[in-house]
């Protein structure tokens, strides 16, 4: 986070206030930027859909990040400069002639503009949640910081302070000072202050005026009502993950000027190491040596995109494979909730099969109201073919055609892609899909699906999911609950509370508890599933209230599914079911409930997780995360369990920790790792 000197001038004097942001935002991974030839292409700056229009805040930008980036090339010793910025612009905004997207999104943003605070206030910062050297998330700026220029007087120039946060993001280094530890005890049994370099000069200030050291420090402790404040002059020229407002302060510190005593970030994740050390053993440099010339490189390029009509082309494999391990009923169960549960209002969705060849089912129909959704819902493929071959070019080809129909275009478009079967010829069309500009997420059923899948969804920006054929499994519909519009509106997203599969014995029972706070509960959905038979018997008390049965839900005996959805907004509290096996065999079953936020007031609580990796080998293993939050504030004290479905064997549960050792870098900063 941006170091900010909150009190301004005293004389010739600053006074540096630390602060500590403790990053409670986890979102997806952000969009790739490219270095090429000392340029980054490809930055992608997204501003939320709720921040308000301002006709100064997109120049304010341009104006931030072209400082920054000859600030940058500078600091980097000639290394790198930013080339080319995309701005997404919300849909909330006036049109105004802005480029379409193609497949920029809210969530694959290295930079956010938001204008909710949290643990941080208002200050800059960057999501950081792995190791030294890791790569970050997000930088998250507010309005108020890029509109308001008064700030300046205590964050620095912008351009500045978007330099520290990149370095945080880009490279993995950490902050120089601690606010906790403002003051330490040196090799030389003598009191400092927490700083880098340890050149940078100031005086101490008790509460009445300047005063000796020794007033303020007794028996080795600080007084309270002390204060070190930094010269506005400075001779030092580092550092920027120090105090980068300081004029003087033109680089990050090096071998020669780190102060490896101070007690802060970087030296407690980064083992000592100095920040320079750090970013010069990045990739980015080893590729990047310094250019040649004494002339700055040219100001970046800005692109202005902005979200059109939502396009959403579900292309679903029917091949006879799919009939192995009730892969069709899951398939057919999931798509049925995200039409009527899960994709927002005024979508355009259309619908795709394919085995050998493709078929639309659907072409493209706004979503309005529930008769849109059921309409929907008709067209989805009610059975498999006998053809075991799948031709997924032919699917997606269908597909294009579908999202083409609205625009004439499929650029911007998303494609859902369900697959169990293999295609050997799936890279004979990899160059027409990446040139449609679609986004394709990928939901691979089985270990047979095509290994393809993977790299179709990561060169697209696309998610990727692994369905496992385990009967209780409720991974098909977790996977469409994640997928989203990608506008970033958490008010309109579906979010889910809870996910649960059991093999239920005859004539036994699942029960559990769902918790309902009162920042979600319009909309709330109960889906119950089964295999098998008819539904099980079913009961839900809402909290001190009314009781559902199962003559309550509306079952669909086709696809074995129950749904209940809760009039107005759902009471806050604990919600109790219980499903009775009622039939004389082994009953799987399985209960998804999900919400809407209440109000637009107040961000709803929300756990987004992911893997570092996706499989492991030593020396490198899968590492765990899950952010627990309440906008950008974090939810502490949580007990989070995550559970690992591999392609063979059993589920396994671990339990994530937020207490700064293993895997988690931060303690008590919302993310939750293993």
């Amino acid at each position: 986070m941006t170091h900010r000197d909150k009190a301004g001038t005293v004389g010739s004097l600053k006074i540096a206030t630390l602060l500590v942001a403790l990053s409670p935002e986890l979102l997806l991974l952000g969009a790739g930027v490219q270095l090429r030839d000392n340029g980054y292409d490809g930055l992608l700056i997204a501003i939320n859909p709720q921040v308000s229009e301002n006709q100064n805040l997109i120049p304010n930008i341009k104006e931030m990040v072209t400082e920054a980036s000859f600030y940058l090339f500078n600091a980097t010793k000639k290394r790198v400069f930013f080339r080319s910025v995309k701005i997404l612009i919300p849909a909330t905004w006036k049109a105004n002639n802005y480029s379409k997207v193609k497949q920029e999104s809210y969530e694959k943003a290295n930079v956010i503009v938001t204008a909710w605070s949290g643990a941080h206030g208002g200050d800059p910062f960057t999501l950081q949640y792995r190791g030294c050297g890791k790569e970050g998330k997000h930088i998250y700026f507010t309005p108020d910081f890029l509109l308001n220029d008064d700030l300046t007087a205590g964050y620095g120039p912008r351009g500045r302070v978007f330099v520290h946060e990149w370095a945080h993001l880009r490279w993995g280094v950490f902050d120089e000072y601690n606010n906790e530890k403002p003051f330490y005890i040196n090799g030389q049994n003598q009191i400092e202050v927490t700083r880098c370099s340890s050149d940078i000069t100031g005086v101490f200030v008790c509460e009445k005026g300047p005063c000796p050291q020794e007033n303020c420090i007794t028996s080795k402790l600080f007084q309270e009502g002390c204060l070190f404040l930094y010269n506005s002059m400075q001779n030092t020229t580092s550092s920027i993950m120090f105090m980068q407002s300081l004029s003087s302060v033109v680089e990050f510190c090096n071998a020669s000027t780190h102060n490896q005593e101070a007690p802060n970030r970087q030296n407690q994740v980064c083992s000592l190491r100095s920040t320079w050390d750090v970013i010069s053993d990045s990739t980015d440099f080893h590729h990047s040596p310094p250019m040649n010339g004494t002339e700055l490189p040219p100001p970046p390029t800005f692109s202005l995109v902005q979200a059109g009509d939502k396009v959403v082309c579900l292309v679903l494999d029917v091949s006879s494979k799919m009939a192995e391990a009730d892969r069709f009923l899951r398939l057919q169960q999931a798509a049925e909730f995200y039409l009527m549960q899960i994709v927002e209002s005024h979508t355009f969705v259309g619908i795709v099969s394919f085995n050998s060849k493709g078929e639309i089912r659907s072409q493209l129909h706004q979503v309005s109201n529930d008769d849109d959704r059921k309409l929907l819902v008709s067209h989805l493929p009610a059975t498999v073919s006998a053809d075991a071959e799948t031709s997924i070019c032919s699917g997606l080809q269908r597909g294009f055609e579908v999202a083409e129909k609205l625009n004439g275009e499929a650029s911007g478009a998303v494609l859902i892609l369900v697959t169990s079967g293999h295609d050997e010829h799936i890279s004979s069309c990899l160059l027409t899909v990446l040139s449609r500009g679609s986004t394709i997420h990928t939901i691979a059923l089985g270990a047979s699906a095509d290994k393809h899948l993977e790299g179709l969804a990561q060169r697209t920006g696309g998610l990727k999911f692994f369905v496992p054929d385990k009967s209780t499994s409720n991974s098909m519909i977790d996977a469409f609950s994640r997928i989203s519009s990608g506008t970033g509106d958490i008010f309109q997203q579906c979010i889910q509370l809870e996910s649960v599969g059991e093999n239920v014995k005859p004539h036994h029972q699942l029960e559990n508890t769902v918790t309902v706070d009162n920042s979600v509960g319009n909309d709330t959905t109960f889906l119950v599933t089964w295999q098998t038979s008819g539904p099980p018997e079913i009961e839900l008390f809402e909290p001190h209230g009314r009781k559902y049965y199962t003559h309550n839900f509306t079952v669909n005996q086709a696809l074995r599914a129950a749904r209940l959805q809760i009039p107005g907004t759902a009471k806050p509290g604990l919600w109790t079911y219980t499903l009775n096996n009622t039939h004389h065999s082994l009953q799987s079953l399985k209960v998804t409930v999900t919400s809407r936020a209440s109000h637009s007031a107040e961000p709803p609580a929300a756990v987004e997780a992911f893997v570092e990796n996706d499989s492991t080998s030593f020396p490198h293993p899968m590492m765990v995360y899950a952010n627990v939050r309440k906008g950008f504030y974090p939810i502490l004290n949580a007990t989070v369990t995550a559970t690992i479905e591999p392609e063979t064997g059993d589920p396994v549960t671990l339990t994530l920790f937020d207490d700064g050792s293993g895997a988690d870098v931060i303690k008590n900063d919302g993310i939750y790792s293993r």
